[in-house]
Order: C-alpha cells, then structure tokens, then sequence
C-alpha cells in the first residue's frame, strides 16, 4: 500500500466497516511507520485481462497490514470486497501477514476479529489462530472482539 492507494482504500474501509472505519488519516500515520508496519493492497485489473498493459487501471479489492514490535505481530487489519470472497485472496493476504511478522521476528501474531463474523474466524482458525480472550464490546456497535493467537515455530510457520 502507498500513499496514493489510501483514498481507495478508505473508501473501501467505509462500505466494509461503517461502525468502525478507520479515517483516512490513521491510513497514512500506518504507513509513515514502516520500521513496525506493513500494508499491502490486492488489485484486480479493470477490462478484459489479455489486454493488461503494465499501467492498465485496476481496482483496489482487499488490503491488509500488520504491525511488529518484535516479538508480537498483530493484524492490523484485513478486507476484502464481498464479491471476491471465497476465492482464496483473504488466505493469500494473511499467508503474507503472517510471513512479515517471521521475517521481523515475531514468535506470535495476534487478532482481534468481531464475534459475528464466524467466517473470518473459520479462516483464522484454518490458519492456527486459536481464540484466547474476548474483548466485551470492543466495536462501537456493541460486538465483541474476539482476539487469537498464532505462534510462529523458528521457521516462521505457524503451528503448535
């Protein structure tokens, strides 16, 4: 994610989470902190694929970030549009999390995902992330939070 990706992907922010929408502004202060955060972007081309030139328009899909102070990592946050759901992009975005916090060092990467949002936690919980406190009315709306826990074995996988 670049600075140039934060008007898109706010926008994105507030039709997927209108309670709880991070601002525009706490995008960039993420992503002026780059020695313990990392943001990424999943773009999907506008038109027809076989005619994608190298600067051919594309569309924000999902993002995600993780922030790191060695040695816990945690999601920061992870979206993908409804419509692309269920085609692996989700896992392939925390797969990338999940790699960043090995290779700053994390040993457990942490979450907080709502309480009703049982596919989120069926994908975390596919990953490993085991559910180890709940936050009672974390989101504004009252939803509890939901937080979980991967540790990383030394190779930077998670597992027990």
């Amino acid at each position: 994610m670049t600075e140039r990706d934060v008007p898109a992907v706010h926008a994105l922010e507030q039709s997927l989470f209108p309670f709880d929408a991070w601002p525009a502004q706490m995008f960039r202060d993420e992503l002026s902190q780059p020695q313990t955060r990392r943001y990424y972007v999943v773009e999907e081309a506008i038109g027809d694929l076989g005619d994608r030139q190298g600067d051919a328009p594309a569309r924000i899909i999902g993002y995600a970030g993780v922030m790191c102070v060695p040695p816990i990592a945690d999601v920061q946050t992870i979206a993908v549009v409804p419509e692309r759901e269920g085609r692996g992009i989700g896992s392939a975005v925390l797969t990338e999390l999940i790699a960043e916090a090995a290779r700053r060092g994390a040993r457990d990467v942490l979450l907080e995902v709502r309480e009703d949002n049982p596919r989120a936690q069926a994908l975390y919980r596919r990953f490993g992330f085991v559910h180890i406190h709940t936050r009672r009315r974390y989101y504004r709306d009252g939803v509890n939070a939901l937080i979980m826990q991967l540790p990383l074995t030394p190779t930077g996988e998670g597992g027990k």
